[in-house]
């Protein structure tokens, strides 16, 4: 049940971020080049996503026993967990400029404008390859995370579902709101699904370990489900301690730049 629960929040949290991100690039194009070439990319996108994720989920619940299938996505849970943690570390360390959708909406606004304009298949080029390739980017983080928590806790259509719930609820906050959805606190849910990948995937890592085993059984954790609150906890306190020692580690920073206040949203 603790797996299940982690489960739908990573991945709803998790999703919500990265969608956020696609429909900054989406908004960008529709609303400087169209939205009708905006929207084929993110279509074609979504399509491409879907099949990928059939095919490697189906792949990796198929072809590998329980304890070896433990020990690869928690290890690719880990890896992915940790680069997340590692950003969250730095920006709390005020070492790496936060996130912001309104510096990366006038971006993208600004290499759309200044674009060429090549019509193919009817559609504008331009806007639907960049929708197409944001929008795939962006899910394809979200895929590995219903791919490897889903088939980890038996729930591929569960973590599928909640990815889908988390896509639809951005982009009805998008419409309304006609603008990036600056007011997300991404640096902050980035930080948490951090936690999140990492404390899943130590456990589950540990106990695809027993893969080399006589007999290649799962290892059972102490308390087995309620170990990975303890993981995450402890992934958090490891976290909290960097971010006061990084400062310190990195040495003096040069002054910052104007792209740097504009990043951290200064006045």
């Amino acid at each position: 049940m603790g797996a299940t629960y982690g489960l739908v929040a990573a991945v709803f949290l998790a999703s919500v971020v990265e969608a956020v991100e696609a429909l900054t690039i989406v908004m960008a194009m529709g609303m400087t080049r169209g939205w009708k070439s905006a929207w084929a990319g993110t279509a074609a996108a979504a399509a491409a996503l879907a099949v990928f994720t059939v095919a490697a989920g189906y792949a990796l619940a198929t072809w590998l026993p329980k304890a070896a299938l433990q020990l690869t996505v928690g290890a690719l849970l880990l890896v992915f967990g940790l680069q997340w943690l590692r950003k969250a570390v730095l920006r709390g360390a005020g070492l790496k400029p936060h996130h912001d959708e309104e510096s990366a909406f006038a971006e993208q606004t600004s290499a759309a404008l200044g674009a060429g304009r090549t019509t193919r298949f009817g559609l504008d080029w331009f806007a639907f390859t960049v929708s197409l390739k944001g929008v795939f980017l962006e899910g394809v983080e979200i895929v590995f995370i219903v791919i490897t928590f889903g088939t980890s806790a038996h729930d591929v259509p569960v973590a599928a579902g909640t990815a889908a719930v988390a896509a639809v609820c951005v982009a009805i906050a998008g419409f309304f709101a006609h603008r990036p959805l600056s007011r997300v606190p991404e640096n902050t849910l980035k930080y948490g699904v951090g936690l999140l990948l990492a404390g899943f995937g130590t456990y589950w890592a540990v106990a695809g370990l027993g893969v080399f085993a006589p007999g290649g059984q799962s290892l059972a954790w102490l308390g087995h489900d309620r170990a990975i609150p303890v993981l995450i906890a402890a992934w958090f306190g490891v976290s909290r301690l960097l971010i006061r020692i990084a400062p310190a580690v990195a040495g003096p920073r040069p002054h910052p730049t104007a792209s740097d206040r504009i990043d951290r949203g200064a006045p």
